[in-house]
């Protein structure tokens, strides 16, 4: 019987390869649900140049509605992107994997909620200030080092990625708002 641990937590070097393969994902799902989203970007550590990341391509979809999307699971499952349910509320998940593991990861949120997402202002934070980035990488790498299981990883990394986000939050004239949404 398989085991249900998931893979330890790897940390790699920043791959330039990344968002050519976030480009080909974005191109395929879009083919693939024509007229979907409203928009889709590469999110997450593998969308900041320099940073070292999961191995895994986070996407992020905007549609009008999430009970939209239900109909087009069969063309986003064609592409390996299958339901995931990790408790949260306030998007779909779905999830790729390649090779026997994880390699992509697509959250749909609402249009309405776009423009305040925390994982695409935090993006552009971390890309406009390297310092921070290396600060995060850091910290990533110390997560894994001391042998995080991969179902606290996220909650090890909480302190610094609110800070970060609420310094991004706050250069846009946003409040703070909890950086984990459920």
């Amino acid at each position: 019987m398989p085991s249900s641990e998931p893979p330890p937590l790897r940390i790699v070097d920043y791959d330039p390869a990344w968002p050519h393969r976030a480009a080909s994902a974005i191109t395929a799902l879009r083919s693939a649900a024509p007229g979907l989203f409203v928009d889709l970007e590469h999110i997450g550590s593998t969308a900041v140049p320099g940073l070292a990341a999961k191995p895994v391509i986070d996407l992020m979809a905007a549609v009008h509605t999430l009970p939209e999307v239900y109909p087009h699971e069969p063309a986003l499952a064609a592409l390996g992107f299958l339901p995931h349910d990790n408790g949260m509320t306030d998007r779909l998940l779905y999830a790729r994997t390649d090779a026997g593991a994880r390699s992509h990861i697509l959250h749909v949120v609402t249009y309405d909620s776009w423009p305040t997402r925390n994982q695409r202002i935090l993006r552009d934070y971390l890309r406009a200030h390297p310092a921070e980035a290396a600060r995060y990488a850091e910290l990533k790498r110390a997560v894994v080092a001391a042998g995080t299981h991969p179902r606290d990883y996220a909650s090890a990394k909480t302190a610094l990625v609110q800070e970060l986000t609420d310094r991004a939050r706050a250069e846009l004239g946003m409040p703070s708002v909890p950086v984990w949404e459920k």
